[in-house]
């Protein structure tokens, strides 16, 4: 196995982990999920781009860093310095199973995530509370991280394979619905309202020295040395898809020249997902059950 195979393979594995659990995918026959999302809409394609994914799930993890109090909530009760690919697992565990699970499976998980933000709460260093099931940090955490995806899937994938701007704005109004189940409100529906919302708050963002540290810890982390290869490949792509005023925040200086001609060429072919051949499968069951 060469060296691109090897990086290829921890890629997989920090996206998915161990069991992929296919079963959320393949079955009832017929289930149309419980948001109706089929292969030819926008959030099938971008939640399914597994380059543009990784990367905007890095980028989405920096980003949201930046509010001091999903910061907070991130540093006193996650285990993310001691298990931050899990903690990437079950982010993308939770995306592919709302995006392309059956009803049955995206409820559970949906109830899962709803009972374990209830006992997310406390006080930030700056004095103020906060609770993770917070509507307006609901929709924080969102907005930051479908921007990414939508982020990384216009740069990595095939320049034939992205969206249209409408195509864009289908695919806000198709994650929206997640984030509302979670309990988030006024929730971002087109890329005007998105660009609005983060213009909005930005007067409210700011590098906490927690959100400076997980970052660091996020660009450098790794069990083994392919590991770490691959998390330095990521974590620079990665930065290329924020807005420049959050890599100032952050104090990441990659010149745009790096960014562009070094960092972007980052489209691994991680080979067909049986996660979407499962869900094309249950899809195409209608009427077998």
């Amino acid at each position: 196995m060469g060296l691109r195979d090897r990086i290829a393979a921890e890629l997989t594995a920090a996206l998915h982990g161990g069991d992929l659990e296919l079963e959320r995918y393949a079955a009832p026959p017929g289930d149309p999920g419980l948001f109706g999302i089929t292969p030819a809409d926008p959030a099938w394609r971008v939640h399914g781009q597994a380059t543009g994914m990784l990367t905007g799930g890095f980028a989405a993890l920096m980003l949201q860093s930046l509010h001091p109090l999903a910061m907070a909530g991130v540093d006193q009760h996650s285990d993310f310095r001691a298990d931050p690919v899990g903690r990437l697992n079950g982010t993308v565990r939770f995306i592919t199973t709302t995006t392309f699970g059956s009803a049955p499976a995206a409820r559970e998980v949906i109830g899962l995530v709803r009972r374990i933000h209830t006992r997310v709460h406390g006080t930030a260093p700056d004095g103020r509370p906060y609770r993770a099931d917070d509507p307006d940090l609901l929709t924080w955490v969102h907005t930051a991280e479908v921007s990414s995806f939508l982020a990384g899937h216009q740069a990595y994938a095939p320049r034939p394979h992205r969206l249209t701007p409408a195509e864009c704005d289908t695919y806000y109004r198709q994650a929206a619905p997640v984030a509302e189940e979670l309990g988030a409100r006024e929730v971002p529906r087109t890329a005007f309202e998105v660009e609005g919302y983060l213009t909005r708050m930005r007067p409210r963002l700011h590098a906490t020295p927690a959100a400076l540290d997980s970052v660091r810890f996020l660009r450098a982390f790794g069990r083994t040395p392919q590991e770490r290869l691959a998390v330095r490949l990521l974590s620079n792509a990665s930065t290329g898809l924020l807005p420049d005023w959050a890599r100032t925040e952050l104090g990441i200086r990659r010149p745009a020249p790096v960014r562009v001609c070094w960092d972007r060429p980052l489209e691994w072919g991680l080979g067909p997902s049986q996660i979407q051949a499962a869900a094309r499968g249950r899809l195409a069951g209608a009427g077998q059950g």
